[in-house]
């Protein structure tokens, strides 16, 4: 008699391996398992895993445990998306039950059943049938009920036609007049608007996408070129195909912008998914997703892992963003799982922008990537004029040299809006006693405390530990405490004393937590003259049709930086934030605020472009051996401490070294703030030429590392492809 097969199962636990348990009593393991959720004890406790494998138990294996409950009647992570993650586990060298709970929402991860997707019916009770005509003629309640005789009308249609009919309705259920009832969602028709006549640039761009087959393409276009409306065609092709569409943005603040305008072209309803949704609403389109039902789905970052039944395109906007790489726990590339899961999937990929990252153009450049361009901005638009001012020896207010305020006021006298950029939120970056010298810092992080709320409080921007600023010096107990710098709250403050007539709102991370924030900005801004103060949320993708003026303030800190980086980001910034302007019919114009206007950088940026610049930094990438040119990954360890860290990161470099003595391990190394939250902070870079000696060196050297006794005294973290090395 062949033994009881058993359950392997991946829990959401840092350990590189599954567990096998007995399957639950009445549900004998059969392949059909693989990939449904199930209820386990693992301790103490009870866990959440995915079934990823049926199989013979291990003879020498000690008696198993027996899983509690099945929790869905089919596989929830099936097909190409389980063997998708199963490869992320492997790429990132990160345990594969946590990789499946990244992979679902927070519900389904709880183990919460699939919703279904419902909307809400209002109807009369047979009281309130008989008891209508007692309700007061003309009144609200009355209008509502007789609205609803019948069978009633959905909730979104007493949107449309009773305005304010909630409180009415609250009043009528409490006397069991009316009662709210659950019914499936249908799926809803929208019109469709038509868009504008592609150029010859567009035309050739959509008829290059190919209908079916894996095919990784560059989409490179000016800002204003109209690489949205290529998404657009190509994604209403793939719908008239019956398949689905997967789009990802970077910011969640492109997403309401993004979700109107295919709502209006697509004539579907257009599902979103970010994380400033709550959990239950991201559970509804991930279960959209699985079924068929999302045509299109437009998200962030962790859209990346909805499934994909009948997927037929997925497009990456703005492909350069680095918010797409996941910084803490599953350390992911949202762009480089969409490549994988495209190659799997068999469908085209798009990836959009006017910067791309400088792997992707070496991919194009080495035919790994069609390579489409769109050199003009579409319609009528023309690019925006560039002028540097030089600001040296120059008078300052807030930052800004008078040259720029007489400009920001002739584009507003002239009806135009204005965007001022500065990539640093706060009031000022540090608060100075003028009499010693004395500076506030975080006692928790190695870095200065910034200044908010024009003075009066103190937030390190790494830890989140805010206090109220001092009101005299602690050192020498001077008076003379002054904000250093300027950040977004303190230009601000100076263009909204300098320009009373018009609207100056900020636009940054403080400032648009709050649900349709961002829209709520744009629409108080409206079609009149106005100024954007804001950080690099304003640079990606917003369409501002009458927006005539960018001002870039204090890039100088970004041409000095040790991050190899730094220029393509510096670079990609730039030019972003300068494509805001003149997108429409008026002409736009950019003024560059420095103290350095002759450095190399600016001067290949304005000579030549991004192109210009991105062929020059290949070229000494290559002389330096940093990506595309070489692979990396990171182990960054931290403790209360430094002894500790040190001792675990030179532990694991001599396992990395027996692994393979050619591998170039650079570290033990402080990170570039050794301090945060208190902890110590080091990192150990490790580089290969070859992708696969890297991963074959981390594969070996991963279990010694693991079990390393220095490895209990730390916390620590890989990162394969790590973005951020400073």
């Amino acid at each position: 008699m062949s033994p009881t097969l058993v359950l392997r199962v991946a829990v959401p636990v840092p350990l590189r391996q599954a567990f096998d348990y007995l399957p639950p009593a009445g549900h004998p393991a059969g392949p059909d398992a693989i990939g449904r959720r199930v209820r386990v004890p693992f301790g103490n406790r009870e866990l959440v895993g995915v079934v990823v494998a049926v199989t013979e138990p291990d003879p020498a294996a000690s008696e198993l445990r027996t899983a509690l409950e099945l929790l869905d009647d089919a596989p929830l992570l099936a097909g190409e998306l389980r063997r998708s993650l199963q490869w992320l586990a492997g790429y990132t060298h990160a345990p594969l039950g946590e990789v499946l709970a990244t992979a679902l929402p927070g519900p389904l991860r709880h183990g919460e059943p699939l919703p279904v997707r419902e909307t809400w019916r209002w109807r009369l009770t047979e009281a309130g049938m008989t008891g209508l005509d007692r309700l007061r003629a003309g009144s609200k309640p009355r209008l509502l009920a007789e609205a609803l005789r019948g069978d009633g009308l959905a909730e979104w249609q007493l949107d449309d036609t009773q305005p304010g009919w909630r409180t009415a309705a609250r009043s009528l259920a409490q006397r069991d007049l009316v009662e709210r009832i659950a019914e499936q969602a249908a799926p809803q028709v929208l019109p469709m608007q038509a868009g504008p006549t592609l150029n010859a640039e567009q035309v050739a761009a959509v008829a290059a996408i190919p209908a079916t087959g894996f095919a990784p393409i560059l989409l490179e276009g000016v800002t204003g070129s109209g690489k949205t409306e290529v998404y657009l065609q190509a994604i209403a092709a793939c719908l008239a195909r019956g398949q689905q569409a997967l789009v990802l943005v970077p910011e969640i603040g492109l997403t309401p912008q993004t979700l109107a305008r295919f709502r209006a072209r697509l004539g579907v309803e257009v599902h979103a998914l970010h994380s400033g949704l709550a959990d239950n609403e991201r559970a509804l389109t991930w279960a959209a997703c699985l079924r068929g039902e999302a045509r299109v789905v437009v998200g962030t970052r962790s859209a990346v892992f909805v499934p994909l039944p009948n997927a037929g395109l997925i497009v990456i906007d703005e492909e350069h963003d680095g918010s797409y790489k996941q910084l803490d726990g599953i350390r992911y590339h949202a762009r480089d799982f969409a490549l994988v899961r495209g190659k799997a999937l068999d469908v085209p990929v798009i990836l959009g922008s006017a910067t791309p990252s400088l792997e992707t153009l070496y991919n194009a450049q080495a035919g790994r990537y069609a390579h489409l361009r769109l050199v003009k901005r579409a319609g009528d638009a023309k690019a925006p004029s560039v002028r540097v001012v030089d600001v040296r020896k120059r008078p300052l207010a807030a930052g800004l040299s008078p040259e720029i305020l007489a400009a920001i006021a002739a584009q507003l006298q002239a009806g135009g809006q204005v965007l001022v950029f500065k990539n640093r939120r706060g009031y000022a970056p540090v608060l100075l006693c003028h009499d010693c010298g004395w500076s506030a810092h975080c006692n928790r992080c190695d870095a200065p405390m910034t200044v908010h709320a024009a003075g009066r409080r103190l937030q390190c921007h790494h830890c989140g530990h805010r206090k109220p600023a001092p009101p005299a010096c602690p050192d020498c107990g001077g008076l003379a405490l002054q904000p250093q710098g300027v950040g977004t709250e303190r230009l601000e403050e100076l263009l909204a004393d300098t320009f009373p007539q018009v609207p100056v709102l900020r636009i940054d991370r403080s400032t648009t937590q709050r649900k349709h924030a961002l829209e709520q900005h744009f629409a108080t801004l409206g079609d009149g003259p106005g100024i954007l103060v804001g950080t690099q949320i304003l640079a990606k993708g917003h369409d501002l049709p009458l927006l005539t003026l960018v001002v870039v303030v204090g890039v100088d800190e970004g041409l000095f930086s040790a991050d190899f980086r730094a220029g393509e980001k510096l670079s990609q910034l730039l030019i972003q934030v300068a494509g805001r302007a003149g997108r429409a019919a008026r002409p736009g114009q950019v003024w560059l605020q420095t103290h350095h206007p002759g450095h190399p950088l600016l001067e290949t940026l304005l000579s030549g472009g991004y192109r210009a610049f991105a062929d020059a930094e290949l070229i000494q990438r290559q002389e330096a051996g940093f990506p595309p040119f070489a692979h990396l990954a990171m182990i960054r360890a931290e403790a209360k401490q430094i002894e500790h860290v040190q001792a675990f990161l030179r532990a694991a470099r001599a396992a990395l070294a027996q692994a393979d003595a050619a591998l170039e391990l650079h570290g033990p190394l402080p990170a570039p703030m050794p301090r945060r939250a208190g902890f110590q902070r080091m990192q150990l870079l490790l580089s290969a030429a070859q992708r696969p000696r890297l991963h074959a060196a981390l594969q070996a050297a991963l279990p010694t590392i693991d079990a390393l006794p220095e490895a209990r005294r730390v916390r620590w973290s890989l990162d394969v492809d790590p973005v951020d090395l400073y």
